[in-house]
């Protein structure tokens, strides 16, 4: 299960709470530990740099935070973060350096590294999301299973006990989740990976994939060239971003 750890899905470089992910082998092994290190870590911050809002809330003078936004400490907003109109963070999160939190987006104990968007109408709770990732208009992780049981990660016929009830998803950087897509609990998405609209996604998507649906997960190959859209073309050829692809 190496490509599950921590030292595959982010880069180490491209968030504040490093010293705490490089802690754990696993992601989920975090996620109980985000308040205490928020409210230890947000102590040490430069006052020239941050100011302490409230209880345990610590904002960047550089980021912009719309006064209608709802923040509930501990919190940690990081330089040139965006947090837009009736943005709503429950405590113990991350927004990381330039980090975009959109209109009526939710969070409650996440970290978002930085440059990460979740731009329109996002739930985000009990994940992390690696540098750059992106969650389309509308598209949730789902942090409890409906029967309330323990969640467990499923990679074909492995399995990880993780011992915990709440755990949405572990996004890997430069992942792309398509509108309206729901995580399901204990999701995991390696590195440039990228999410079809719609979908309903549960277990292991392997790192440079296109994830179509539970049964089609193809492998992309990039090919360098830069281009700008966000549609599927003919001939077996698929535009992702600002990236062509093949599909295999």
């Amino acid at each position: 299960m190496k490509e599950l750890t921590n030292q595959q899905l982010f880069e180490d470089k491209n968030t504040i709470a490093w010293e705490l992910i490089s802690r754990f082998k696993y992601p989920y092994e975090v996620l109980p530990a985000i308040s205490e290190y928020i409210v230890t870590r947000g102590e040490s911050l430069p006052e020239d740099r941050y100011e302490k809002w409230g209880d345990n809330v610590w904002i960047a003078r550089s980021a912009s935070v719309a006064e209608s936004a709802s923040i509930t400490g501990p919190v940690i907003i990081d330089e040139e973060a965006e947090v837009r109109h009736c943005a709503f963070i429950r405590g113990k999160v991350i927004v990381g350096e330039g980090a975009v939190v959109g209109n009526s987006t939710e969070l409650k104990n996440v970290i978002l590294f930085n440059k990460v968007q979740v731009p329109h109408y996002n739930y985000v709770g009990d994940s992390i999301l690696g540098y750059k990732a992106h969650m389309g208009a509308g598209s949730i992780t789902s942090n409890v299973k409906s029967d309330k049981q323990l969640v467990i990660v499923k990679n074909g016929d492995t399995k990880i006990e993780t011992g915990i009830k709440k755990f949405g998803a572990m996004i890997g950087d430069e992942v792309e989740v398509g509108c309206g897509t729901v995580l399901n609990p204990g999701t995991v998405v390696g590195k440039n990976a990228n999410i079809y609209p719609l979908s309903s996604v549960r277990g292991v998507v392997p790192k440079n994939s296109i994830y179509k649906n539970q049964n089609e997960i193809v492998e992309k190959t990039s090919f360098g060239i830069t281009l700008v859209c966000g549609v599927v073309v003919a001939g077996g050829f698929v535009f992702f971003g600002k990236k062509f692809f093949r599909v295999k």
